[in-house]
């Protein structure tokens, strides 16, 4: 039997799921009751994202050992992919205090706070892990991407590079990689095609295509850039299940719900002026106009936190079948707006520094724009506004983690977009005195002005170094690393038209969808 659990451990780390499903059949046949072999079997559905086998296996694990601390960490891991808040917060107890000190279950810890948006407790649980196993290559790599979040780029440089000694084939240490500073030359291209050329993992085709991607167009090679990240996607797609229809009726049920009655029927909220969100789609200035507004002395920079979405389905305690869901709404439009309110902002302390205003990023937050206005009636909020063709070219070739599973299938995206530009249309018609529209291009081409529109909007004292925020040092926790670093240009406005015929498919979605290519800024 324990020759099975071998054998069926290594074949699914060759990515033979079949195998390992016939070494789980052979186990589980002889001992139904054993727990490792339950184990195995969640461990082979989660790595072929079915979620529900994956979490009734490790449920199995718990109810047979329920001390068994690797299965509740799992099953924390597979709640956050689930957004079912509540039943990982209790899984994420379970498996702190039933760890014994074995690292893998200390590095599936980390990763669920990460999952939860505490960076800083992520840390010190892969910083126990790593003191035990100081080679171990997939804790390497979790901290380098820790370090990254913490602003710490030459520390998650040193963990790739460790990481890369250990197994230089390693292909998220290499995307990682090339992530973290601009291509100046081509080694590091040489080994990524040397890479691709051996690799069936779609999995690691995908971080392989868009690292060389992102180094391509560092080097201006436009056509062989817009190839990788091409192949990146498709490759990224095919293991992804990204429930369109499941979007499309959370929006419906967005409007249906969140309408000007349902807020003006609202009690207070909570009174705290000190959130200021930023909201939009990924990759359409969100980060520059968070670096003018973080210039100022008074506010801090949160990055993307995910306690918005987190306090929400905690307080309505949800556990639909879709992560987003007209379920969701539904239950959303009940919540007591207050608590939620208060909820936030507790859950986001440690994260919003001291002084007297935060910004918090995360750009999907537009779709809950009515219910921040209601729990939190005195925060800011501004929405990043980008020409479509451009917004949606920038999200296609970004690898991102586990967000935007739309953003990979041009016609997907069209599509996303339509329903979010739409959405936006309806919260301005509704709400449009509550928050502010910022045309990314224009923001780009004259940031003086716009930076004086927004600090005048956050009713703050205009200071100078608002205009100098490519200077801060602070940390950047987005796919943007490396252009913040620098002052505001144009160059990136229009792009997409070096690609038009590539992109015929994603402009056809757009038009089909009476979406203009093109706004007026």
């Amino acid at each position: 039997m324990q020759d099975s659990l071998r054998e069926g451990y290594s074949a699914l780390s060759r990515g033979d799921h079949q195998g390992a499903i016939g070494c789980a059949r052979r186990v589980l046949t002889a001992k139904p009751d054993l727990p490792e072999g339950h184990f195995l079997v969640g461990l082979i559905a989660q790595d072929r994202s079915d979620l529900a086998t994956a979490v009734q296996a490790f449920g199995s694990v718990t109810k047979l050992a329920p001390s068994h601390g690797a299965a509740w960490a799992q099953l924390a891991r597979l709640f956050m992919r689930m957004g079912h808040i509540n039943r990982a917060d209790d899984a994420l107890r379970q498996a702190v205090d039933h760890q014994d000190g074995n690292p893998a279950v200390q590095d599936a810890i980390a990763t669920v706070y990460s999952l939860l948006g505490d960076q800083p407790a992520a840390a010190g649980w892969l910083d126990k892990a790593l003191a035990q196993q100081p080679r171990h290559l997939g804790f390497l790599v979790n901290r380098a991407n820790n370090r990254m979040f913490l602003g710490d780029f030459d520390g998650a440089e040193d963990s790739l590079r460790a990481a890369l000694a250990i197994n230089p084939d390693s292909a998220n240490a290499h995307w990682l990689l090339s992530n973290l500073r601009k291509a100046t030359d081509a080694r590091h291209i040489a080994e990524l095609e040397r890479l691709i050329a051996g690799s069936r993992s779609p999995q690691d085709l995908a971080y392989l295509h868009y690292a060389l991607g992102k180094e391509r167009e560092d080097l201006g090679d436009w056509d062989a850039a817009f190839t990788a990240f091409a192949a990146g996607a498709a490759a990224r797609r095919s293991t992804l299940a990204y429930d369109e229809a499941a979007e499309v009726a959370m929006f419906d049920a967005l409007k249906q719900h969140l309408t000007p009655d349902w807020l003006n029927n609202r009690p207070p909220g909570c009174a705290d002026p000190s959130p200021i969100f930023i909201i939009g789609q990924p990759r359409t200035g969100t980060t520059l106009v968070e670096r003018i507004i973080t210039s100022h002395s008074q506010v801090h920079s949160a990055g993307e936190l995910r306690q918005f979405d987190s306090a929400l389905r905690r307080l309505v305690n949800y556990r639909g079948r879709a992560r987003h869901s007209a379920q969701l709404i539904q239950q959303a439009s009940g919540v007591d707006v207050q608590r939620l309110g208060e909820a936030y902002l507790s859950t986001s302390r440690a994260l919003r520094g001291t002084l007297p205003r935060f910004v918090d990023k995360l750009p999907t937050n537009y779709r809950y724009l009515p219910l921040i206005l209601a729990a939190l009636p005195n925060a800011r909020v501004i929405h990043l506004q980008r020409d479509p063709m451009d917004a949606c070219f920038a999200s296609f070739k970004q690898l991102f983690a586990d967000a935007y599973p739309h953003s990979y299938e041009q016609g997907e995206m069209g599509r996303h977009h339509a329903r979010y530009f739409r959405l936006m249309q309806c919260w301005r018609e509704r709400f449009g005195d509550r928050f502010l529209d910022v045309p990314y291009e224009a923001v780009a081409a004259d940031p003086d002005t716009h930076a004086r529109r927004l600090i005048d909007f956050l009713g703050l004292p205009w200071e100078d170094a608002c205009l100098d925020f490519h200077r801060q040092s602070g940390a950047v926790t987005t796919a943007s690393v490396v252009q913040v670093r620098e002052a505001a240009h144009t160059r990136s406005v229009g792009r997409w038209r070096r690609y038009e015929n590539q992109l015929a498919a994603l402009k056809d979605a757009l038009l089909a969808e009476g979406i203009p290519l093109t706004l007026p800024h």
